[in-house]
């Protein structure tokens, strides 16, 4: 194990962890984000995200050290977990792999997620159990974020999907796709359950592709998340559970996700404020 310290910016340290997964058979690459100031480690949630790699991009170490210093949120630890090389074998859904066999590996990833990950965290800085647990990510990272949290719904809080794949489908559309029928992660919400601790937070740019099958007027991944909350409203799932962010003129672009993150982290970890 590799690990390496960043220097501290005001409220947070970033260090840098690499491990070798015997479940994905890869070394795989953590950005911890740590705040400096907790009364107590029992007192931390802890926020898993996909796609770890680009968020030096935004870069969200900045992102997050102005809203835990200026007090806007709660502190908390996030983890980057950068992608491999088969990042579409291991993303996806652990329900089953797409029509093209892709997310084939998404079972070992959540096994990688639960039997070496989240040991590792709470063995390195530790913390053998945290206020809550939350998932998030980006694109397929985002799909796969939502695949864990909703098949291991007791362990997790909360889920961020940006510009989500959820068009993943068990059917090609010159197959015979159906909407209704095929794809993967409505499937998983409609014979799944409601488990009223879980909230969803959302995020789409009009802009996020130009892809639009039914012809509607509506792109495609704006179209499929839409249907997704009516499939989790179907479940029990209210407004309260559920918040959904349009971004106009957004892409599907690391830029578009870093406006959009400090949303996500208010709406879920924002402090409550008493007169």
């Amino acid at each position: 194990m590799v690990h390496t310290k960043f220097p501290v910016i005001t409220s947070i340290v970033v260090e840098q962890i690499i491990i070798h997964s015997e479940y994905l058979q890869r070394e795989v690459i953590l950005d911890i984000y740590l705040p400096v100031s907790v009364k107590g480690p029992e007192l931390l949630s802890l926020l898993l995200i996909n796609d770890g790699q680009d968020l030096p991009k935004m870069p969200f170490n900045k992102i997050l050290d102005d809203l835990i210093s200026k007090e806007l949120i709660e502190p908390l630890i996030c983890v980057g977990i950068y992608c491999g090389y088969e990042r579409k074998m291991e993303y996806g859904t652990s329900y089953s792999a797409d029509y093209t066999g892709r997310g084939a590996k998404a079972g070992l990833y959540t096994k990688f997620v639960f039997e070496e990950l989240l040991p590792l965290i709470r063995k390195t800085y530790h913390i053998p159990s945290f206020k809550d647990k939350s998932f998030a990510g980006f694109s397929l990272g985002g799909l796969s974020a939502l695949d864990i949290a909703w098949n291991q719904a007791s362990e997790f809080n909360k889920v961020g999907i940006f510009s989500g794949s959820f068009w993943w489908r068990r059917k090609g559309y010159q197959d015979g796709y159906d909407d209704e029928q095929d794809r993967l992660m409505h499937l998983q919400v409609r014979k799944g359950g409601f488990h009223p601790w879980l909230r969803f937070f959302m995020e789409c740019g009009t802009l996020d592709e130009t892809a639009d099958r039914n012809q509607n007027g509506i792109i495609d991944s704006i179209d499929d998340t839409l249907d997704l909350i009516v499939e989790l409203k179907a479940k029990g799932y209210t407004d309260e559970h559920i918040h959904y962010l349009e971004i106009q003129e957004g892409k599907h672009d690391v830029p578009t996700w870093s406006k959009a993150f400090p949303a996500f982290l208010v709406w879920g970890w924002g402090r409550v404020i008493i007169n």
